[in-house]
C-alpha cells in the first residue's frame, strides 16, 4: 500500500520498518507520559503531535498490505493480536523524531525535485514506462488520500530518506565478517542419539512423609491460593436499554425509506484490466484474443503480471473512469470488451464474475431496521442514567439499591480471581466485558468508589469491592497428592539427568556407544541428516542441537527432550566445514550484515533523538483510535 510512497523495501527510510519492533520496545519504556496533547494526540515527539487520523490512515493501509500478503483479510483485532498497532505508532514516532531533526537542519525539497521523483518511481508507470496518471489515482484512493496529502506525504518522505541515508552510507561489511559468517552458518554436524526411558531405566521410589514436607517446603509458591475478592457489578448496557425502547411500524417504515439504498448490495463484477499505450495496440490484442489467445498471456505482452491486471470483485461505482466503468458492466460474463479509450489510458476489459444486486424489501430488514433505530433510542438515553446512577453514587447509596431501583442488572460475584476464575476454575462474571470488569474490581478496594468501566456496546459497568480474602499458603495437608505428584516428578528428572551424565562419561571414555542403550531403556541408536545450526532434525531438540556445535567429533553430551520429561544422548561423529561461499552467497551475507547493521544505526539514531527531543505516548487517545477502548488484555 505504501510501496509507491517508500519505493520498496530498498529505501532507508523502509529500512526503518525492519527495526520498528526493536524501536517500539524503546518507545513503550518511555515515560510519563505529557499532559499537554491536544485532543486527538496520541503521542508526541518533541513539539510535533501525532494526530489520532494521521495513526489511523496509517493502521488501514499497514492492515490492507497485510492482509494482501497473506492472501486473506486481516480484521483490526488480529492485527491488534499481532501489535501492528504498537508497531505502526512506533513508526510514526520515528518518523517524526527524524523530521525534527531534519528541521533542525534546515533540510528542504524544491517541489521540482518532488515532482522528478514521482516521475522516475516505478510504482507510477504504465506499460509505455511512462508517467501513468491512472496507476496515481488507484494508489491514492488505495491508500484513502487526496493528491495533496500525498504530496506532502512525499516531501516528509524524500527528506527523511536524505537524513537517514547520510547516516548508514557510511557502513562497509569487511571480507572477514563475510567469513565468519558463513563459516558460523553453513557448518554441518552428524550425530547419533538415543532417548532415555525413563519409565524403564529408573525407579522412583515412593516418597516417605518427611521426603514430601521437604519438597513442600522448598516449593512454597507453587502451592499458594490467589487473592480472590467478591464484587459487585452494575451493568448499564446499550444492548439491554434496547429491549426496553419503544419503536413504531411507522417509524420504521420511515428510516426504511430514508436510508434503503443502504440495506442494498449494488451488483459487483470480477474484472480484469489491460491498459496499453495506444488505441492501436489495444486493437492488435483484441485480435489475438478473437485468435485464440488468452487474457493473460496477452496481458504478459504488456510486460504485466496478474496482480497488476486484476482489479478484484468490484461495485461499479468503485471505478474511477465512468466510461470503462459503464462498458465493463454492460459485458456478459467471461466477456472482452472493445478498446475503451479512458480518461487515462486506452484498456481492454474482461469480466470473469458476475455476482447481481440484491435489493432488499422492508419486509426482509425491518427487524435490523427496528434494532438499529432502538438502539439510536437507547444510546439517547444513556447519559441521564448515567448521571443518575452517579448521583445515587454520591449519596451514599450501594450499587444494588441503585440497581433495584433504576431497574438495571445488577451480579452479584461471590469470588473471582484477577483471570476472572472461581476457586473451582469457571468464569465467575459470564459478560463479554468480564475482564475490564474484574480488572476495575482488582484495581479498587473496599469502600473506595472507583470510574466506571466502558463496555463494547457503548454502555457502562460500576464496580464495588466487597470483601478481599488474601492470597494464602496451602496447607500440607490440603495439597499432600499434589506435593507427592511433585516429589516423584523432580526426582525422576534427577535420576534421569544422573544417568545421562554417567552415559555422556562412558562414552566419551571409549564405551561403544550402541551398547550404552540398554542401560538407557532405548530401543536403538539413531542418526541425524547433516544438520547446521539453524536446523532441527529429528529427534534432536534445539538445546542439543546448539550443544552439539560445542562438541569435538566423537564427544558426547545430553539435553533435556522436546516435552521435559526425559532427556537424549548424542554423539558428535562427522564435523564438515562450510565450504567457502560463491561469489552471490558473498553478497547475498554482505547484504543481510548491512541491512542488520543498518537496522541497528537507525535504531539507535531514533532513539537518540526521541530521548533528547522527549517523546510520549497518550495511553486514552491511543485506545480511543485503535478502538480497545473498552477491551482488556
Amino acid at each position: 500500500m505504501l510501496d509507491a510512497l517508500r519505493r520498496g523495501s530498498t529505501g532507508l527510510v523502509a529500512k526503518i520498518l525492519f527495526s520498528v519492533l526493536v524501536v517500539s520496545f524503546a518507545i513503550w519504556g518511555i515515560g510519563p507520559v505529557f499532559t499537554g496533547y491536544g485532543r486527538g494526540s496520541v503521542a508526541k515527539v518533541g513539539s510535533q503531535e501525532i494526530r489520532a487520523e494521521d495513526f489511523q490512515r496509517t493502521f488501514q493501509n499497514e492492515l490492507k498490505a497485510i492482509s494482501r500478503q497473506a492472501g486473506r483479510p486481516l480484521s483490526a483485532e488480529q492485527a491488534r493480536a499481532i501489535g501492528l498497532d504498537q508497531r505502526v505508532l512506533a513508526q510514526l514516532m520515528a518518523w517524526a523524531a527524524i523530521e525534527a531533526h531534519a528541521t533542525q537542519l534546515q533540510l528542504a525539497l524544491s517541489d521540482q525535485a518532488i515532482i522528478d521523483s514521482l516521475k522516475n518511481d516505478p510504482s507510477f508507470k504504465g506499460p509505455d514506462d511512462k508517467f501513468s496518471r491512472l496507476a496515481f489515482d488507484s494508489i491514492l484512493n488505495q491508500m484513502g488520500l487526496s493528491e495533496r496529502g500525498f504530496l506532502t506525504l512525499r516531501r516528509r518522505d524524500e527528506l527523511r530518506e536524505q537524513l537517514t541515508t547520510a547516516l548508514v552510507n557510511g557502513i562497509a561489511i569487511p571480507d572477514s565478517m563475510i567469513d565468519l559468517v558463513n563459516s558460523w552458518r553453513d557448518e554441518k554436524r552428524v550425530a547419533d542419539y538415543f532417548v532415555i526411558d525413563a519409565d524403564k531405566a529408573v525407579t522412583v521410589a515412593e516418597p516417605d512423609d518427611a521426603k514430601l514436607r521437604e519438597t513442600y517446603e522448598s516449593n512454597k509458591g507453587e502451592f499458594v491460593s490467589p487473592e480472590y475478592r467478591k464484587l459487585g457489578v452494575l451493568v448499564l448496557s446499550t444492548d439491554d436499554l434496547k429491549t426496553k425502547m419503544d419503536v413504531s411500524d411507522a417509524e420504521i417504515a420511515a428510516d426504511y425509506e430514508e436510508t434503503q439504498e443502504s440495506y442494498n448490495t449494488p451488483e459487483r463484477r470480477r474484472l480484469q484490466q489491460i491498459a496499453f499505450k495506444d488505441k492501436a495496440a489495444a486493437e492488435a490484442a483484441k485480435s489475438a484474443l478473437a485468435a485464440g489467445k488468452s487474457f493473460g498471456d496477452v496481458a504478459k505482452d504488456t510486460g504485466a503480471k496478474d496482480a497488476d491486471i486484476d482489479l478484484g470483485l468490484i461495485s461499479k461505482d468503485r471505478l474511477i473512469d465512468p466510461k470503462i466503468a459503464d462498458a465493463a458492466f454492460k459485458l456478459e460474463r467471461d466477456a472482452v470488451s472493445d478498446p475503451i479509450e479512458g480518461r487515462f489510458a486506452t484498456v481492454l476489459v474482461r469480466v470473469s464474475a458476475i455476482e447481481p444486486a440484491v435489493n432488499r424489501s422492508l419486509a426482509d430488514v425491518k427487524d435490523q431496521v427496528r434494532d438499529k433505530l432502538a438502539k439510536t433510542k437507547a444510546q439517547g438515553q444513556l447519559q441521564p442514567l448515567i448521571d443518575q446512577v452517579e448521583d445515587n453514587r454520591s449519596g451514599g447509596k450501594p450499587l444494588k439499591e441503585i440497581a433495584d431501583q433504576m431497574k438495571l442488572q445488577y451480579l452479584e460475584v461471590p469470588t473471582t480471581d484477577k483471570a476472572n476464575k472461581t476457586p473451582e476454575g469457571s468464569p465467575a462474571v459470564a459478560l463479554p466485558d468480564a475482564f475490564a470488569i474484574v480488572k476495575s474490581g482488582f484495581e479498587s478496594q473496599v469502600g473506595l468508589e472507583s470510574e466506571p468501566v466502558e463496555i463494547r456496546d457503548g454502555g457502562f459497568a460500576w464496580v464495588d469491592v466487597l470483601s478481599v480474602t488474601e492470597n494464602k499458603q496451602k496447607p500440607y495437608d490440603e495439597v499432600k497428592e499434589q506435593v507427592k505428584s511433585l516429589a516423584i516428578d523432580k526426582e525422576r528428572e534427577r535420576l534421569v539427568a544422573e544417568l545421562a551424565a554417567k552415559l555422556v562419561e562412558k562414552a566419551n571414555a571409549g564405551a561403544g556407544f550402541g551398547s550404552l542403550t540398554a542401560e538407557a531403556g532405548a530401543a536403538k541408536v539413531e542418526t541425524t541428516p547433516p544438520f547446521t545450526r539453524s536446523t532441527q532434525p529429528q529427534g534432536m531438540p534445539k538445546d542439543a542441537v546448539a550443544r552439539a556445535f560445542t562438541l569435538e567429533k566423537g564427544k558426547a553430551a545430553s539435553a533435556v527432550t522436546g516435552n521435559g520429561k526425559s532427556r537424549v544422548v548424542f554423539k558428535v561423529t562427522e564435523i564438515t566445514p562450510a565450504p567457502p561461499p560463491t561469489k552471490e552467497q558473498r553478497d547475498q551475507i554482505a547484504k543481510t550484515l548491512k541491512n542488520e547493521l543498518t537496522d541497528e544505526a537507525l535504531n539507535e539514531y531514533v532513539v537518540g533523538l526521541q530521548d533528547r527531543l522527549g517523546a510520549s505516548i497518550n495511553p486514552v487517545e491511543f485506545k480511543r483510535a485503535t478502538g480497545t477502548e473498552t477491551e482488556t488484555q
